[in-house]
């Protein structure tokens, strides 16, 4: 189903898979890694029937996810963005379940995505606007460095009431936290059940993050 003009402000994810220049060592990993994440993302957004449609495309090892505004009804921002989180924890634990990770970066801002007259062999898909801007070099340049797995909001630009402290924000706002040293950022943690259990997820991954260094330096003193 294509994808029609979109001119406004709005919720912009861009979606990166990790390791895929690992994965394509081998040609076979490579093209599985990349049918699991088509086909993931096809059928959450195929899926999502909210009053905000998330739509989206994907393209090599990346996708980018935008709120389609519902023009006859006026939803809160809020709302808008819990149907983003929605998307984007599902698409996630999908591709978990086939043991690959994500890394997704969120921004709010001016968005136009427009239709081209397309020809045979070439189509043509052009992206414009700070969200997406700002999505797309946070995830690839953003600092700290975004983790594997990890998706998190550019606080910047972000509405008023769409933070980790607002009772109103929705199903996902105890989801949402300031790591420490980052203040830049939200972090939404769509991989626990309970907030309860964000501190024990830290804890675990910071200790999986040394060990990967542990084993490195075991491998050169040998």
């Amino acid at each position: 189903m294509p994808i029609h003009n979109y001119d406004g402000e709005t919720f912009v994810a861009f979606i990166d898979l990790c390791g895929f220049k690992e994965l394509m060592r081998t040609e076979d990993k490579a093209w599985r890694a990349l049918d699991n994440l088509y086909s993931t993302g096809y059928q959450v957004l195929r899926e999502n029937n909210n009053q905000n449609r998330i739509e989206g495309l994907f393209v090599s090892d990346s996708g980018v996810l935008f709120v389609r505004r519902n023009q006859q009804q006026e939803i809160s921002p809020e709302i808008e963005l819990q149907s983003l989180l929605s998307a984007v924890k599902r698409i996630n634990e999908m591709m978990l379940g086939h043991d690959l990770m994500l890394m997704t970066s969120i921004a709010y801002g001016q968005f136009k995505y427009q239709e081209r007259i397309e020809f045979v062999g070439i189509e043509k898909n052009p992206i414009y606007g700070n969200a997406y801007a700002s999505a797309y070099f946070d995830n690839a340049n953003g600092i700290p460095r975004i983790q594997p797995g990890q998706c998190r909001l550019v606080k910047r630009g972000l509405p008023d009431g769409c933070n980790d402290n607002n009772p109103n924000a929705g199903q996902f706002s105890n989801f949402l936290r300031v790591r420490d040293g980052d203040p830049k950022h939200y972090y939404f943690y769509w991989n626990v059940v309970t907030p309860d259990e964000i501190d024990r997820f830290e804890n675990h991954y910071r200790d999986a993050y040394s060990l990967k260094f542990q084993g490195m330096l075991k491998a050169l003193k040998r």
